[in-house]
């Protein structure tokens, strides 16, 4: 049985939907134009969406423009989505396309931690579990998200850091390590290659809110010899469409590299 609809309702978001597609501010007329609804039903609506905060009024060419109300419960949405929840089902689905390990990770006050992990049929006893920090500069998940943070911002978590020697590959330096981010925000994805552990190598991408802000990143992590010439493409590629997916359910607008 199909649901039965409030008209008054329907009209009332297919105006501010207008907003979001069109000019951001337009008068009665433009949006009675637009959306082949009478001035007087158009009025009504505005007059409504005005008075509860959800449309303003420019005063001097008397143009409505989308109001704070909106931006309030954006903001609150956007807050209280459940990353987890989210990314569990992409996570499941990525494992069972590759059959290795998939870790997500979150940022939290310049802090990695990791809040899930998937792990394959063929799973490796490794450095990570839930609940755990991950180093910025030795890991995939890391420098995937330093790559998308200020030049401020990385200097004053790589400064805070102990860039501990993991491996003999591990990176401690820290204008090497920031030398090969503008290449990972390019390409879209990093690399810890045995930088945390021998044989290990990982492929992870970032991973954005609703405010376009990187907030976390998912990786893919098995033994090196499995990640060779002729399968390292699928990985990264299955990794990067993971991570716009997530970023989409989370509300991101922006362009992302999926493939």
């Amino acid at each position: 049985m199909t649901e039965r609809l409030i008209q008054s309702i329907e009209r009332a978001a297919d105006v501010l939907e207008l907003f979001l597609t069109s000019h951001s501010e337009q008068s009665i007329k433009e949006i009675s134009d637009r959306l082949k609804l009478s001035k007087s039903t158009v009025h009504g609506i505005i007059k409504t969406l005005e008075h509860r905060g959800y449309l303003e009024q420019n005063t001097e060419n008397l143009k409505y423009k989308l109001g704070i109300k909106l931006f309030e419960l954006g903001n609150y949405v956007g807050k209280h989505l459940d990353i987890g929840g989210i990314a569990r089902p992409i996570i499941k689905d990525l494992v069972d396309e590759l059959n290795e390990t998939v870790h997500l990770v979150t940022l939290q006050r310049d802090e990695l931690i990791y809040i899930d992990k998937v792990e394959g049929q063929s799973a490796l006893t490794i450095y990570s579990h839930i609940g755990k920090r991950a180093p910025f500069h030795c890991t995939g998940v890391g420098k995937a998200i330093l790559s998308q943070l200020s030049e401020e911002e990385v200097d004053r978590i790589l400064s805070s850091s102990s860039l501990e020697a993991f491996t003999e590959y591990t990176m401690t330096n820290i204008e090497v390590i920031k030398s090969h981010l503008p290449a990972i925000r390019e390409q879209g994805y990093a690399f810890d290659d045995e930088e945390i552990e021998l044989g290990l190598k990982c492929v992870a991408a970032p991973i954005f809110n609703h405010q376009g802000k990187v907030i976390a990143s998912i990786s893919c992590a098995a033994p090196k010899m499995r990640l060779d010439e002729e399968r390292l493409p699928k990985v990264i590629m299955g990794i990067k469409y993971a991570a716009a997916e997530i970023s989409r359910q989370l509300g991101y607008k922006g362009k992302l590299q999926s493939n």
